[in-house]
């Protein structure tokens, strides 16, 4: 394969350096100024009307389209019942670590009937990100697509002739502020009803089986379009396959990647994938699916959660002839193969001034990413496995962060009052012992399984010195369970070096390392029974929340953050806060 894009992707690359000389000599940088009022609304699906949060009456709600270089002004009114933050999932923030939105790591939440602005930079960035709520489960509906441009107009590809935010999300019934209380309190047994495409259910779910209940992408016959596919669910990753057509990956995660043809996309939780689309097929209709992808262990009784939309081309008979309409054919709800190849098999399209891989090494971590119990209440024992007297909680080196409910992080660490009242900086580097990480009696209850599980909260945290190469192996463990973690660090892209499955070997793996053309990424999808490779340069002074972007995993405590230090200068120094930045009130939200 490698062989055969070899010229396609030097074609892209000239084209890249390119785009990239003539920076500059395309549209002036602007700011770009939106107001985001976050209300509740009633929305009816499912023969149900449901009351769900949005903003400015949008699911998904507004697009945040900019240019590179571009300032950015959002205007966020909270009109719920509930303190919310917004978070710019992707977006650096040099030097605007202020305005990164995570839930009581860099503020508090909005106070009901108050507002904040958010102001940054996007500089260094084109492509697909997207923005979403930060605090519990509202990012379910308060999300949308943020995409950066370049500068001159110009792409490392053919330009296509309209691009289209395709977001895949899921629909609740249920109230997701109750949502999230459950899972605080260990019940992990809700689901959602239903997969959405751009907030359409699709045609079929109970109830719906019309057209206005699916998402319809208009085509015409020759020419070709950009989807910039994300995915905002809280539980799943997907699948995502259009009948009688095929994919050109052209980027992911607001960075471009070598083209790489295939005719299904997988984007977990998190993730942002461009690709190219042409319509090639004779005019009719055609459909898209989106299927959740589910590990077969430890229950495979979780529903199947789809949505169905239509492609429709320009002169397609009315009710396409009442002929049937081509239905993809889909993977296995627990097949998680497709996924993993997806993403070993993209590269990334090399910059020529920034992406360059960190050839030397000055931290090394080794993360374990599994589940563990702790005892209910102020017990030192108690019986485990999902035992009533137990929580279980997901961890990272055995340790299950406890998230701040009152203060911010970044603003204890600037005030210098956070180390050793409220967090501490000593992460650990290593699981406390090795184990058979992917070993499948892990899964279930026994005697190998319990000895690993007792483990406990803490806010600990990792401080860096600016400028340190840093290298992570992620390694997704069967303890408890056999999920896939999309990994997700904010205030950076990390170099993907290696993936692969089973237990990462060292002496073995460090040969697979790609530093020649490794994708960029700020999530990075962490295989079921696997791992990844990445490796970054503390070059962003602040307070970097690190997490795994399935909801349940981030509320059961797989997450801490990253304290990056000042540089030598100014430039390369963390400001004080900006005059717009509230900071926290003794209840915890912003002060008014």
């Amino acid at each position: 394969m490698e062989k055969k894009l070899s010229m396609v992707a030097s074609l892209f690359l000239a084209v890249a350096i390119a785009a990239l000389a003539m920076a500059g000599a395309g549209v002036e940088a602007a700011v770009v100024e939106h107001t985001f009022v976050v209300h509740e609304m009633n929305a009816t699906h499912l023969c149900n009307t449901t009351k769900i949060y949005v903003v400015n009456g949008q699911f998904p709600g507004p697009t945040v389209d900019v240019t590179e270089g571009d300032t950015v002004v959002i205007h966020v009114v909270n009109k719920l019942p509930h303190g919310l933050t917004i978070h710019w999932h992707g977006v650096r923030q040099i030097r605007s670590c202020w305005a990164d939105g995570a839930g009581f790591v860099t503020e508090c939440p909005i106070s009901p009937g108050s507002n904040h602005t958010y102001r940054f930079n996007v500089t260094g960035q084109v492509g697909t990100l997207w923005w979403h709520a930060h605090v519990t489960c509202l990012r379910s509906t308060i999300n949308g697509a943020f995409i950066i441009r370049p500068r001159d107009g110009k792409y490392p590809f053919p330009t296509p002739a309209k691009d289209v935010p395709i977001v895949i999300g899921e629909w609740w019934e249920l109230d997701l502020i109750e949502l999230d209380r459950r899972m605080m309190d260990g019940n992990f047994d809700d689901n959602p009803l239903s997969a959405t495409i751009n907030g359409k259910l699709g045609d079929l779910s109970n109830c719906s089986g019309t057209v206005e209940e699916s998402f319809i992408l208009d085509v015409k016959r020759g020419e070709t379009y950009l989807l910039r596919i994300i995915n905002t669910a809280l539980f799943s990753e997907y699948y995502f396959r259009v009948a009688g057509h095929t994919f050109t990956v052209v980027g992911a995660d607001g960075n471009y990647l070598t083209p790489y043809k295939i005719d299904m996309i997988t984007v977990a939780p998190g993730e942002a994938i461009d690709v190219l689309m042409t319509a090639d097929q004779p005019p009719a209709y055609y459909h898209m699916i989106a299927l959740a992808n589910q590990p077969p262990e430890p229950d495979p009784q979780i529903p199947v959660f789809t949505s169905r939309g239509l492609v429709r081309y320009a002169g397609a008979a009315a009710n396409n002839n009442n002929l049937p309409i081509p239905m993809p054919i889909m993977p296995h709800q627990h097949n998680t193969m497709p996924s993993y190849y997806f993403h070993a098999n993209l590269t990334g399209l090399a910059h020529p001034d920034r992406h360059r891989v960190p050839m030397h090494v000055d931290e090394r971590l080794f993360v374990t990413l599994g589940l563990g119990s702790i005892c209910r209440g102020k017990n030192t024992t108690c019986k485990r496995r999902r035992s009533p007297e137990t929580i279980v909680v997901a961890t990272m080196n055995n340790v299950s962060f406890a998230h701040p409910t009152t203060t911010s992080l970044l603003e204890r660490y600037y005030d210098g009052t956070g180390n050793g009242t409220v967090y501490t900086e000593d992460f650990p580097n290593r699981p406390p012992k090795p184990f058979n990480y992917t070993n499948r009696d892990l899964i279930p209850p026994g005697p190998l399984e319990e000895a690993l599980e007792p483990t406990f909260k803490a806010t600990k945290l990792k401080r860096f010195k600016y400028n340190t190469s840093v290298e992570i192996v992620f390694q997704s463990t069967t303890l408890m369970q056999s999920d896939s973690n999309p990994m997700h660090l904010h205030g950076y892209d990390m170099f993907l070096l290696a993936q692969g499955l089973g237990n990462f070997d060292p002496k073995r793996d460090v040969n697979k390392y790609n530093y020649h053309n490794p994708q960029f990424r700020n999530t990075v999808q962490v295989p079921r029974g696997g791992w990844a490779v990445v490796r970054f340069v503390t070059d962003n002074p602040g307070m970097w929340y690190l997490h795994c972007h399935f909801e349940f995993h981030i509320i059961m405590g797989m997450a801490t953050a990253f304290i990056v230090e000042d540089g030598p200068t100014p430039e390369t120094s963390l400001p004080p806060p900006p005059p717009e930045f509230k900071r926290c009130g003794a209840n915890g939200l912003t002060q008014p």
